[in-house]
């Protein structure tokens, strides 16, 4: 029942391997905005690309394996789950089977018809049910790719971040980026010492998680012999009780910082001492993201 400890997703995994974490964190922050904006409004090539770039720079990024090829899996399988959705069920409504006036009358007009379908599967039986026709077309081809190159370029490129940055190191960049917003009177030291408290308990929230899983597994409970209403019933309960920890930790955690005097500090007081920083290797990570964005100016629409 440790498997959310086995794929560390959106944690942060001490150590010394991999370049990634030798580079500056502002850096890291601006390449992961890159992933999130750049595909915006971009062609189907350059979300391919963007997701081929994330596989690389994953595959060399000198981390063991074991820290990335589990959570890679699942969410390749999630994404080809949601693109194969995307592209199986219906975008828009079917057009009509006869046309109410004729081909002739309508010069230059030409009806489409399945021929310009790219794939049409059934329809296909399973007893009394019936599934289908199944149509892809190039509106939900395009509509399945875009799908599921964002929800994996988004998700892996922020997880890539997480997993090689300290919560510390992540908030003082934030601050740092949005520094000049303090002029406006706006608490950045504030928000960004939350910010830190809120990452602090995503491992608080993974555990109350699995220790209510690993409840139900101790109970032998079984979905199928409750019903749907019993069981829908149950997953209600669970997310009440699941909720109900979390403030409660929530709680705890805020009396102990006020018993101990605590107050807000600027983020850049939470950072640990690192070693000397690689100025090659941030030189090099910047130009090449430059490079890329000018890349994206010119070839994104592709």
């Amino acid at each position: 029942m440790d498997w959310l400890r086995q794929i560390p997703m959106g944690q942060y995994v001490d150590g010394s391997e991999g370049w990634l974490r030798r580079l500056d964190p502002r850096l890291k922050l601006a390449w992961s905005l890159m992933f999130l904006l750049t595909p915006v409004l971009a062609g189907p090539v350059w979300r391919v690309g963007l997701v081929l770039l994330l596989l690389l720079l994953t595959a060399f990024s000198g981390m063991p394996v074991r820290l990335w090829w589990r959570s890679m899996g699942v969410l390749v399988l999630l994404a080809a789950a949601v693109g194969m959705l995307s592209m199986l069920l219906p975008t828009v409504d079917p057009p009509a089977a006869l046309s109410l006036r004729p081909s002739e009358e309508l010069p230059g007009v030409v009806a489409q018809g399945p021929s310009w379908d790219l794939l049409r599967l059934g329809p296909i039986q399973f007893g009394s049910l019936t599934l289908g026709p199944l149509v892809v077309d190039r509106a939900s081809a395009l509509l399945g790719l875009r799908t599921s190159t964002l929800i994996f370029t988004v998700i892996h490129s922020v997880n890539l971040v997480l997993i090689t940055t300290t919560p510390e190191d992540l908030v003082w960049a934030l601050s740092w980026t949005l520094s000049p917003l303090k002029r406006l009177g706006l608490p950045i030291d504030r928000l960004g010492f939350q910010l830190l408290l809120a990452l602090r308990f995503l491992p608080l929230v993974q555990e109350e998680l699995q220790n209510l899983l690993r409840s139900l597994i101790s109970r032998a409970v079984s979905l199928k012999r409750l019903g749907f209403k019993a069981a829908f019933g149950l997953v209600l309960a669970l997310g009440e009780r699941l909720l109900a920890n979390i403030l409660l930790r929530a709680e705890q955690g805020a009396d102990a910082l006020l018993a101990r005097g605590g107050r807000v500090l600027e983020p850049a007081d939470f950072r640990l001492p690192r070693e000397r920083p690689s100025h090659g290797l941030n030189v090099l990570a910047a130009t090449l993201l430059l490079a890329i964005l000018a890349i994206r100016s010119k070839f994104g629409a592709q």
